[in-house]
């Protein structure tokens, strides 16, 4: 049977909740029978989602090395692949895109798909290549969200596409003099952030308008790049909230 598969209670309760009709067939540990799972099998029966009872065996296959905890569900896609020309005919002053430069772990991804969709994001931006897919592991991390992922071939000239549709691009550099808080994010914005440790190539960071740091106190010298996404995607809703 075909379906994308996704795993863990977390991940199939959100598609339960938010999009049952986009479930193929949801399949679970016929030896466990907790009141988590009997919490999913209610959800999955008022929705009118059959579950099918397998061995563990069957479960495994299906999710691969991520943690299913016995529930595992096949989905068919949620919504049509979105494109970069179909965001950028859309722009107006609430636009908040976020853009990732080399995350390659698919956790990461994920939470930064699930940050992004918190903030109210148009969108989350990544390059084909050296970048993370919208893996088993990235859904589970990204549960409930929504927000689209624009895959693009170039980084580097999908900015230039952006930037000449209006819309203003910071990067998130340790480095910079200005802070987070010195930019004006009151209309169309990019956020663009790269991997914890290397940061952003030098091609992306010359494609910016602005180069911004999160003010760090401690003694950490860097986020993890959904910490560090969320940080900046909510200084631009606080802003907007502001005005």
């Amino acid at each position: 049977m075909k379906g994308r598969p996704i795993a863990g209670f977390h991940a199939v309760n959100a598609r339960l909740k938010h999009a049952p009709d986009s479930i193929v067939a949801l399949y679970v540990d016929a030896s466990r029978r907790d009141a988590r799972m009997r919490d999913l099998l209610a959800r999955a029966e008022q929705v009118g989602v059959r579950a099918i009872q397998v061995p563990v065996q069957r479960l495994r296959g299906l999710a691969g090395d991520v943690v299913h905890q016995g529930v595992v569900a096949l989905c068919s896609a949620e919504q049509p692949a979105v494109t970069l020309p179909d965001v950028l005919s859309k722009v107006s002053a609430t636009t908040l895109l976020l853009l990732l430069d080399g995350v390659t772990d698919p956790r990461n991804l994920g939470a930064c798909l699930r940050t992004a969709d918190a903030a109210g994001a148009t969108a989350v931006v990544v390059p084909r290549d050296r970048a993370a897919a919208l893996s088993v592991a990235a859904q589970k991390t990204a549960a409930g969200a929504t927000v689209p992922l624009v895959v693009v071939t170039n980084l580097a000239r999908a900015m230039q596409d952006i930037r000449e549709a209006g819309v203003w691009i910071v990067g998130a550099d340790a480095q910079a003099p200005r802070t987070i808080f010195d930019i004006d994010q009151r209309g169309a914005i990019a956020w663009a952030l790269g991997a914890e440790g290397s940061g952003l190539r030098r091609l992306t960071r010359e494609r910016c308008d602005w180069l911004a740091r999160i003010p760090m106190v401690g003694r950490v010298e860097s986020l993890n790049v959904s910490v560090a996404a969320g940080i900046c995607l909510f200084e631009t809703v606080r802003q907007r909230g502001a005005a």
